[in-house]
């Protein structure tokens, strides 16, 4: 089957208008506020060298800040916001999605209007501001009526780009929660769904030039004294605008919102768990891609409703225990933490996914390694690949000292690439994952850990504290606990990395169903 002929580009495009009037939503609420705090401090320091300087290079240092940090930056700092007022008010204020990513964006789009913004109205030749002068003007009526005008061809260009920078970064926003078009992109490269990836670049960059020419067509006006063009200018934006609010008037309220993590068995799972909920009647939507840290700051905060965490990652990475336990002591343990949180441990799904160093198994055979106490021997000779995330883990560390691991070379990679990459001999070893279907794919083998330096991972499912009570919910999930074995998600995780239409999130999650039911 040729690309232009996949049938997934259907389901891309039902996906379009609530991935696109979210991401025209925020890229544009981003550049509203970025102008209204960049052109008025543009002009209070066009005559002021010091200040001007300062400001310019604060707003520079943003700029070399990669996008996807600075969006993962103002959610710790939101949330820690929202407690202070919380505590001192009364008042709080969700810290997920839209208000991160508009801030973020629109420190992001400061820059260019700020430049561009100074470099305008200092442009303007001496002899026109003396002449206003000259015939009784005061500043502000010489800012008015000369300076502005005479500087909007420089400004405009500065607003051009960053409505391009905007709304371009906004894909990034995906794993803070915040819906737009790089949902396309996040959960086509973690499915090898290169049908989304490729959809949600090209909507990414159409949206980009149309709001481009839009604003060129009102600086046009502006330059020429053209209300036509200026009018027709604005009236496209507020057409684009208007257009991706009307798919949402009259939608149901969203119901319940099942979160998931970067990763194609998270999208399988969260596929999984909102058509059980919509199964027994209950309105269910999921909220994909979002960070590790970012989902349970989220289920906490009451923004998703339910997700599918993993014990060893609750236990290190949350609440920083170091300690290794047996399976059901610790998950005791971790019940008991979460409850002090009011989150409700409903139970494990059945199966574990902890990481597991992963080698070639023709090589294993002829090195003679079945274990990581093995590997070690070897270790100094090898390269390692991981996740984004995985050498900051404490499984990392923990993985160190318990067998004294110190490779040649470490990488980080997407993690469905690391496969390929140690099967074809780029990375002799990769931190993968026990439950993943590609370690039979590509003929890989999962070492031991005889010294337990990696807790369990046991698959288990999160309720927010506002669900807690909640009966119907837990009645339309109690099906699926302890249904689910590390074989069956080994199978249902190799069909999600697949690149057809039956390897959709969406198709694995019923052909699961129809497995454990």
């Amino acid at each position: 089957m040729s690309l232009l002929a996949d049938p997934r580009w259907g389901e891309a495009l039902a996906h379009l208008p609530d991935y696109l009037g979210n991401h025209v939503r925020v890229s544009l609420a981003a550049l509203a506020l970025g102008l209204a705090v960049s052109l008025p401090l543009a002009i209070l320091t066009r005559n002021r060298p010091a200040p001007r300087a300062i400001l310019l290079a604060l707003a520079s240092i943003v700029q070399t800040v990669p996008g996807l940090a600075l969006l993962a930056l103002f959610y710790p700092l939101l949330l820690l916001v929202a407690s202070v007022t919380l505590a001192w008010f009364g008042v709080s204020f969700s810290a997920f999605g839209f208000l991160p990513a508009m801030l973020a964006l629109a420190l992001y789009s400061m820059l260019p209007v700020l430049r561009n913004g100074v470099t305008g109205l200092n442009g303007i030749d001496p002899a026109l501001i003396e002449a206003a002068k000259g015939v009784g003007m005061t500043a502000r009526q010489s800012l008015v009526t000369v300076e502005l005008p005479l500087a909007l061809p420089v400004m405009m260009a500065g607003i051009r780009t960053a409505a391009v920078w905007v709304i371009g970064t906004a894909t990034l926003s995906t794993p803070i929660g915040q819906t737009s078009l790089g949902n396309y992109i996040f959960a086509g490269l973690q499915t090898q769904n290169w049908v989304f990836v490729l959809f949600g670049c090209f909507a990414s960059a159409l949206l980009a030039l149309a709001v481009d020419q839009l604003l060129g067509l009102i600086e046009s006006g502006l330059r020429r004294r053209s209300r036509l063009r200026t009018g027709l200018g604005a009236a496209g934006i507020a057409a684009l605008v208007a257009a991706t609010l009307v798919p949402t008037m009259g939608r149901p309220s969203q119901g319940y919102v099942v979160g998931a993590k970067t990763f194609a068995e998270q999208y399988v799972l969260s596929a999984l768990l909102r058509d059980r909920l919509q199964a027994a009647g209950l309105p269910a939507t999921t909220r994909s891609g979002l960070g590790s840290s970012v989902i349970f700051g989220a289920l906490k905060a009451g923004d998703i409703d339910l997700y599918i965490d993993y014990s060893g990652t609750l236990w290190a990475n949350q609440f920083h225990r170091t300690d290794i336990k047996p399976r059901a002591e610790l998950l005791a343990d971790l019940k008991a933490s979460l409850a002090k949180d009011n989150i409700t441990l409903l139970g494990e799904l059945g199966f574990e996914n902890a990481y597991t160093l992963v080698i070639p198994k023709k090589r294993a055979e002829a090195l003679h390694i079945r274990t990581i106490a093995d590997l070690a021997a070897y270790a100094s000779t090898l390269s390692i690949a991981g996740d984004y995330e995985f050498f900051s883990r404490p499984e990392w560390a923990a993985l160190q000292k318990a067998y004294g691991l110190s490779f040649k070379a470490q990488r980080q990679m997407q993690p469905d690439f690391m496969y390929a990459a140690v099967a074809s001999g780029e990375v002799d070893v990769i931190a993968g994952y026990t439950s993943d279907g590609l370690i039979a794919k590509y003929d890989l083998v999962a070492l031991d850990d005889p010294r337990h330096a990696i807790p369990p991972y046991d698959a288990i499912l999160l309720l927010a504290p506002k669900r807690a009570g909640d009966k119907r919910l837990q009645a339309a999930l109690e099906p699926l606990l302890g249904k689910i074995d590390i074989a069956t998600m080994r199978e249902a995780n190799l069909r999600a990395s697949g690149n057809d239409a039956n390897s959709s999130p969406d198709a694995v999650a019923k052909w699961l169903w129809g497995k454990i039911r």
